[in-house]
């Protein structure tokens, strides 16, 4: 057997030759060399053991690290768990919340009478922009948890400001139903004005507190603003008659009229239907005696017929 050496300097190599015995005495050692290593492993560790390193306490002591680490591992599961159910409803509410916005956002518009294509609360917005390749530094998300609290913060200023437009627009539609304005007819003509005339029945000069207007019996009266039925049944000298309260210290009196619709207590809009026209009461003929008060004194309805908001 020859053994060759090669040197660092210059590359240069030595050749060592074996004998027989030699050769026997190098493949002795190889075959012995894994044996004596294991009896030298066997040996370390049964002096370790003698000395207390890798006895029964230290197998417990090992066992109870474990188990602590699994029950470290379970609790920080567990809070996962709890973390994600409170995500869980925390987007729940959010999306209730925006549920509504939508709703309440519907109602304004069609409270405003603005184009619904305008403003489509049933579509995500429409945004945009060119890519940019210079973004500068790395952008860090934020936590999922800051996220919810931003929008939420957000909802609630959106939720106060549209619940102040939905109260100033529903005050703004309180105010134009309730405003006294128009004919109490949709078809017919002015018959006797405001003020003194000659009474029909005694010839003689008389007090007349309303505005009459003739047509067909069975014709339409209709409220001339929104308000609460007052009065729905007969009273001297009007016949039939019907009584609507607007608030803000007006009243109308619809009299004569053939057939009540409406009962006391009615909440009435304005332009509907509250009575059939008739000749009831002290009338020589079909027609509706309108009157208007204002802070419980009669005034001239003629006023009030072309009255328009400023």
């Amino acid at each position: 057997m020859n053994i060759i050496i090669v040197g660092q300097r210059h590359g240069r190599s030595k050749t060592i030759s074996l004998g027989p015995v030699a050769r026997w005495i190098l493949t002795l050692i190889l075959a012995v060399l894994p044996f004596s290593m294991g009896a030298a492993g066997y040996y370390l560790t049964m002096m370790l053991v003698d000395e207390g390193l890798f006895g029964p306490e230290t197998a417990k002591a090992w066992e109870q690290d474990l188990t602590q680490q699994r029950k470290q591992l379970d609790k920080i599961r567990e809070q996962t768990d709890e973390q994600l159910v409170g995500l869980t409803l925390r987007m729940a509410e959010l999306q209730t919340r925006l549920t509504r916005l939508d709703a309440l956002g519907e109602r304004l518009i069609d409270q405003s009478k603005l184009d619904k294509g305008e403003f489509n609360f049933g579509e995500l917005p429409a945004i945009g922009g060119p890519s940019r390749q210079d973004v500068g530094s790395v952008y860090q998300a934020p936590g999922i948890v800051t996220v919810l609290d931003e929008l939420s913060e957000q909802i609630d200023n959106r939720e106060q400001q549209l619940e102040v437009l939905d109260s100033i627009l529903g005050q703004k539609k309180i105010t134009s139903d309730t405003f006294v304005a128009g004919l109490p007819i949709r078809k017919g003509w002015m018959s006797s004005r405001y003020g003194m005339r000659t009474d029909p029945f005694t010839g003689r000069l008389a007090w007349h507190g309303g505005v009459d207007f003739a047509g067909k019996t069975g014709s339409d009266i209709v409220s001339v603003a929104s308000g609460v039925v007052t009065w729905a049944s007969k009273r001297y000298g009007y016949g039939l008659l019907v009584e609507v309260n607007h608030g803000n210290g007006y009243k109308t009196r619809y009299a004569h009229c053939n057939e009540i619709v409406v009962k006391v207590g009615d909440v009435v809009r304005k332009d509907q239907v509250v009575a059939l026209m008739g000749s009831t009461g002290r009338s020589t003929g079909p027609h509706v005696h309108f009157e208007v008060y204002k802070n419980g004194r009669t005034v001239d309805p003629a006023a009030y017929i072309h009255r328009t908001r400023r």
